[in-house]
């Protein structure tokens, strides 16, 4: 870890302009050399060439869930390393790789100590997934969490009562996933080792669906009604309409009967944890 290219998105999560200006400072106290920066997405994502041409080793990752997942999936084939640092809400991939520490401690392990490992993630053709896949009605909520975390309320009445529609219709209902209840509001997909971890949240009643909602506006939906939980390696998803999914939060409409199944990177991104 010599020579760096940082990719921020300074609207997303904690990963703040003058947070990133600190962060540069520190790899340059260090004696890292930055030759380029990404502000995504009003620029566009570096390519594994022009990282090459330039003669970067490590691409810097300080943002949210969405663009993580935006400039992983770019650069899946480079021969260089990522290091990912906690800039988003919850910060999945890096508490896994880095466990609690801040950015600026992440830094210094990684410049002393760091060590190339993969991850897995849920695949759907071209889509993947690295912190997690959000199948079922509850994927509809997606547009009014993004106006309450943007600040403004223009427009939240409505994305309220649409998501509030679709989750007292039809659950979602999937093949090879057994013991899986049929019809359920959500389901979370997470990659976890050999395996695909799928979680089921069955919310039927008023309480549970504004109770789903309400989580899902402001935190981790998992904890708000009663959950199924089974492993799999691969599933299909049922029904005869596209549906609405959510990969690491960005949506997609998935055709019907499209494979959710595993997939793994290659030894691409710095870890900090031992073992």
């Amino acid at each position: 870890m010599k020579t760096l290219w940082f990719i921020t998105n300074p609207k997303s999560g904690t990963a703040t302009a003058a947070k990133a200006k600190a962060l540069e400072a520190i790899c340059d106290a260090r004696g890292l050399t930055l030759v380029g920066r990404t502000a995504f997405p009003e620029d566009a994502l570096p390519t594994p060439q022009a990282l090459d041409a330039a003669g970067v080793d490590t691409a810097v990752l300080f943002a949210g869930d969405g663009t993580i997942n935006a400039a992983v999936t770019a650069l899946l084939e480079w021969k260089g390393a990522i290091l990912i640092l906690p800039g988003g809400t919850m910060n999945l991939l890096a508490k896994l790789l880095h466990g609690s520490a801040d950015p600026a401690r992440i830094i210094a392990a990684a410049h002393a100590r760091a060590r190339r490992t993969r991850l897995s993630f849920v695949q759907v053709g071209d889509h993947r997934a690295y912190v997690g896949l959000i199948l079922g009605p509850a994927a509809n909520w997606v547009r009014a969490r993004e106006i309450v975390r943007s600040g403004s309320l223009r427009g939240l009445a409505r994305a309220l009562r649409h998501a509030w529609s679709r989750t007292f219709g039809k659950g979602i209902r999937l093949d090879g996933v057994p013991g899986l209840k049929a019809g359920a509001q959500a389901v979370l997909v997470r990659a976890d080792g050999e395996q695909l971890d799928v979680a089921a949240i069955d919310a039927r009643d008023f309480r549970g669906i504004t109770r789903l909602g309400w989580e899902w506006l402001t935190g981790d939906w998992v904890a708000a009604s009663e959950v199924t939980q089974c492993q799999t390696t691969s599933f299909r998803t049922r029904g005869s309409k596209p549906a609405l999914a959510l990969f690491d939060g960005e949506p997609v409409m998935l055709e019907p009967g499209s494979e959710v199944r595993l997939g793994k990177t290659r030894d691409l991104f710095l870890a900090t944890l031992d073992g």
